[in-house]
C-alpha cells in the first residue's frame, strides 16, 4: 500500500497502528519529554482519521530526531536544521499527504531558524512540533537558544549572557496561523494540541515543553503548568492578534519566573495556505506531483518551457 492508494481511506484505527512492528528500544533518558510528545501523536493521529501511511514525520537532528523510529509512519531524517524544507516540499509534491515536521530548540530555534520563519511566512499546510527543552541534549548539554539568561553549561561556564529567543511571539510575528504551547507533563492538553494542529489549514506551531532530567535540571518537569484556556485569571480571544500578542509575552515571561503557561495562543482560520495560494494562481497540477514518477505516459513540464527568454 502507497500514500497514495492509502489517502482517504475510511476505517477504524487504532493508535497501536502507529507503533513499529519490531518496535525499538527508545535510546531517550529515563523521564524524557520527548515520550510525552511520541505518546500524544499517537493518540492524536488517529482521533483526525490518519492511518500512518497517510502520515510523513520530517525530524532533524538531536533527541528528537529519533522521533520517527519510534513512529511507523513514512519517515525522513534530515541534518541539523533542515526539517522544514524537506517537510515543505513534501507537501507540495503530495498535498494530500499529512506531514509533520519536528525539531528540537537547538535544531529548530538556531540551527533551523531561518527555515521556521519563511515556513510561517508563507503558510505552508503542515504541522511543526518543536522538543523545547532549553538545551543542546544530544550533544550533551550546551546552551540553546531558549536557555534562560545565566544559566551555565559546557559552552556558557559563567552563565549565558544572552536573552532567550521568544518562540510563541517570533512565531506569531512571522506569520504562523496556529501558535500553541503544551508540555509533556500535560498528556490530555498535548494530545488535543497536536490533534487542532494536524486539522489546521496552514502552519500549525507547537512549541513543546520537553524535560531533560539528565542535561537541562534547572528546568525540572516544567510544573505547575497553568492551561491559560481553563484558567480564570486569563481571558483572551485567539482569534484576535494584538491579545495572542500580549499573551505571549506574558507566557514568556512567566516561563523564566517560575510559572509554566500553556495552551493555544493564536489561531487564524481565515488565511490560505501556501498550497492554496498557489492553486488559485494556477501554480499547482491537479494530482499531487509526486504521481507522475508513477506514470510512465506523463509529460512533464520544464522551467525553460514555462519562462519567457530573457531578451
Amino acid at each position: 500500500m502507497s500514500a497514495f492508494n492509502a489517502i482517504g481511506e475510511e476505517r477504524e484505527i487504532d493508535r497501536d497502528e502507529f507503533t513499529p512492528g519490531v518496535e525499538p528500544q527508545p535510546t531517550w533518558c529515563p523521564g524524557c519529554g520527548d515520550f510525552g510528545v511520541l505518546k500524544a501523536l499517537k493518540q492524536a493521529l488517529p482521533e483526525v482519521g490518519k492511518t500512518p501511511e497517510e502520515v510523513l514525520t520530517v525530524t532533524g537532528i538531536g533527541c528528537s530526531g529519533k522521533l520517527n523510529s519510534y513512529l511507523d509512519t513514512y519517515g525522513f531524517h534530515t541534518i541539523h536544521g533542515r526539517a522544514l524544507p524537506v517537510a515543505r516540499a513534501a507537501k507540495l509534491a503530495n498535498t494530500d499527504l499529512e506531514v509533520i515536521a519536528a525539531g528540537g530548540d537547538g535544531d529548530g530555534y538556531g540551527i533551523g531558524g531561518n527555515h521556521w520563519i519563511h515556513s510561517a511566512r508563507e503558510n505552508h499546510d503542515i504541522t511543526y512540533i518543536v522538543f523545547n527543552n532549553e538545551i543542546f541534549g544530544l550533544t550533551k548539554g550546551q546552551t540553546s537558544p531558549t536557555s534562560p539568561k545565566g544559566h551555565k553549561s559546557k559552552t556558557q561556564p559563567s552563565g549565558s549572557a544572552k536573552t532567550p529567543l521568544r518562540p510563541l511571539s517570533m512565531s506569531l510575528n512571522a506569520g504562523s496561523s496556529y501558535v500553541a504551547r503544551t508540555a509533556a507533563v500535560n498528556p490530555n492538553q498535548a494530545k488535543e494540541i497536536i490533534k487542532e494542529a494536524i486539522e489546521h489549514d496552514g502552519f500549525a506551531h507547537v512549541d513543546f515543553l520537553t524535560q531533560c532530567p539528565t542535561w537541562n535540571k534547572d528546568a525540572r518537569q516544567y510544573v505547575p503548568y497553568v492551561d491559560v484556556q481553563e484558567s480564570d485569571d486569563y481571558d483572551f480571544d485567539v482569534t484576535d492578534r494584538q491579545e495572542a500578542v500580549e499573551m505571549m509575552h506574558e507566557t514568556e515571561n512567566a516561563l523564566y519566573e517560575g510559572t509554566v503557561l500553556t495552551g493555544r495562543y493564536y489561531v487564524d482560520e481565515d488565511r490560505p495556505s501556501y498550497q492554496e495560494e498557489k492553486e488559485a494562481v494556477g501554480e499547482m497540477p491537479e494530482e499531487p506531483l509526486a504521481e507522475r514518477y508513477f506514470d510512465d505516459d506523463v509529460e512533464w513540464e520544464r522551467s525553460y518551457d514555462l519562462l519567457d527568454r530573457h531578451t
